[in-house]
Order: structure tokens, then C-alpha cells, then sequence
């Protein structure tokens, strides 16, 4: 497993995490297993799921082992960020020559107005007749 380390100034983590080998490369002389202050090892938290409408950022936040770690935030989109992510993604819907289907709020998404069939088999969709075409 790759290791990351950041780099620490005024007691702060500078900058972003560093990978082991570019580490390495960038700073030939620490050995990276007895760190000097100026640098700590790092530990990546996945970014945790997202609801449609919800966005995240993280802060770099220390240990007490000395480490740090990202500390994901998830805060709700604005109404004018909700908006703006619909728009994007029904004007790229329009490029589909899907024109039937259906907005969903909800998902920000698209729905069909004829659910794909649930019997195994695959289907495309054929806008002329508004149905499932066995694929």
C-alpha cells in the first residue's frame, strides 16, 4: 500500500498529501520512517457517499499519533447549485434524442415513460415508437 505523507508548517499541514515515490524523489534526505516535524505521514479517507443534492469537502486534521487524516464534510447543495446541476444535466439529456422521457427531481435524472423490461434480457430504447426494442 502506497504511503502518503503532508508536509507541516507553523504546527499546520501545508500544501497536499504527497505520494511515497514522489516523496521520496522531492526529498532524497528524510528517511521517511523517522520523520522530522516538518513532515508527517498522511492517511486517506475515502470520500464518503453522496446523496443527488449534497457536496463535500474535506480538512486535513492531526492525530494523536501525530498523523493526519482527511475529515470529509457533507453539506447539502444550495438551491442554486441544485438548479444548476439540473440544468447541466438536462441539457445534456438533450443531446440523447430521448425527447419522451421524463425529468426526475428526485434522482436528477431521467426516467423512461415506459419502465425497462424486468424479464432478463437486453433492451434498447427506440424513441420513433416509445418502447423497448429487444436488443
Amino acid at each position: 500500500m502506497m504511503r502518503l505523507f503532508i508536509r507541516v508548517k507553523n504546527s499546520q499541514p501545508f500544501e497536499h498529501p504527497i505520494m511515497e515515490d514522489n516523496f521520496k524523489q522531492a526529498f532524497p534526505e528524510v528517511d521517511i520512517d523517522n520523520l522530522p516535524n516538518e513532515f508527517a505521514n498522511f492517511i486517506r479517507v475515502e470520500l464518503p457517499d453522496l446523496g443527488v443534492y449534497e457536496k463535500a469537502y474535506s480538512e486535513y486534521v492531526k492525530q494523536d499519533d501525530g498523523s493526519y487524516k482527511d475529515l470529509w464534510h457533507v453539506v447539502p447543495m444550495t438551491q442554486e447549485e441544485k438548479t444548476e446541476k439540473q440544468n447541466q444535466v438536462k441539457i445534456w439529456w438533450e443531446s440523447q434524442n430521448k425527447a419522451s422521457w421524463i425529468f426526475n427531481e428526485e434522482t436528477c435524472s431521467f426516467d423512461p415513460p415506459v419502465p425497462y423490461p424486468d424479464d432478463g434480457n437486453v433492451y434498447v430504447w427506440d424513441e420513433d415508437t416509445i418502447t423497448w426494442i429487444l436488443s
